[in-house]
């Protein structure tokens, strides 16, 4: 597989298993077969885990992890996050100190490679619940970051970059930056229902992704299927006014052309995402050894040609 550039931290596979499919959060699975995933990836080459506290359904993501990786000598990279909405109180030391402990307690780990907050950010000056201001995330936040960086607790930090686009260009712009961004990137730009912020301006995504990597924020690819949008079908029921279900609707013509294509959907998304100049990884959204496949396979194809991407930006035009 593909290495590439992940900024201090050397370089990363192409593709990283996230934990949300292991750990049920996009269709059912259960803990056998996301211990199997898990071999399966390293196998493969995949060199990053990206996990969560919130990811599991039943059971964790991260106790997945650990259970696969118990007993054995591995030098992959694992991610996990922290979650710190400012409507559930300012203590973010004692929070992010809290969730990392009982993320590395679940892991059975001493240190995490990177700890994410995801969290969105929301504009100075206004309110909105499970977000948290740029003032906190400034003056609060990155300095616990730093602090836990110097004590060796974890080896980098980042952010989700989703919602309001001018905090996290200013994230972005303002030393101490993040070592790596999670962005949203897939072939229709689909937010789905990350996006939380009403009528303000949407992020351009791709403009996201320029303004990291050209930062030295090392980028990784989130909602590449836009939550199974981007498939031959959605894996989960979900209400006809579900963003999901309103994002799969509009993805019809994507599924024609990657029909005229030869490739499936989710190959053709995959594809596309491990073409966008700037990502250093795309993180995988796979529940089972049989959507771990088609992914590497995706990747073993190489980035669009010049002609199939011009394709599917014109499906945006």
């Amino acid at each position: 597989m593909e290495l590439r550039p992940f900024g201090r931290l050397g370089r990363i596979s192409a593709l990283t298993l996230g934990g949300g499919g292991i750990g049920g959060v996009w269709g059912g699975t259960d803990r056998a077969e996301a211990v199997a995933t898990v071999h399966a990836a390293l196998d493969a080459g995949i060199t990053m885990l990206d996990l969560a506290p919130s990811y599991g359904t039943g059971f964790e993501s991260e106790v997945a992890v650990a259970d696969a990786l118990r007993g054995q000598t591995s030098d992959v990279m694992i991610t996990s996050k922290v979650q710190l909405p400012d409507d559930d109180g300012r203590d973010f030391a004692a929070r992010i100190r809290g969730s990392l402990h009982a993320s590395l307690t679940r892991l059975e780990r001493d240190h995490l490679d990177v700890l994410v907050l995801h969290t969105q950010f929301r504009r100075s000056g206004t309110v909105l619940p499970g977000t948290i201001d740029p003032a906190g995330y400034r003056d609060e936040i990155v300095p616990e970051f730093l602090r836990l960086q110097e004590e060796g607790r974890i080896r980098a930090w980042g952010i989700t970059a989703v919602g309001d686009p001018a905090p996290i260009l200013e994230a972005f712009a303002t030393a101490p930056r993040p070592d790596t961004a999670q962005i949203v990137v897939n072939a229709l730009d689909q937010n789905g229902d990350l996006w939380i912020h009403g009528d303000t301006v949407r992020p351009d995504n791709a403009a996201l992704v320029r303004t990291a990597a050209d930062a030295g924020v090392a980028v990784t690819a989130i909602r590449v299927v836009a939550a199974g949008s981007l498939t031959d079908a959605l894996d989960r029921t979900v209400p006809d006014d579900h963003p999901a279900a309103v994002d799969f609707a509009r993805a019809a013509p994507f599924r024609a052309l990657a029909a005229s294509l030869g490739e499936s959907p989710a190959g053709l998304a995959y594809r596309y995402a491990l073409s966008v100049p700037g990502v250093a990884s795309v993180i995988l959204g796979v529940k089972n050894r049989t959507e771990l496949a088609e992914c590497l396979a995706a990747e073993a194809r190489g980035p669009l040609a010049p002609d199939e991407l011009k394709a599917v930006t014109a499906l945006t035009d």
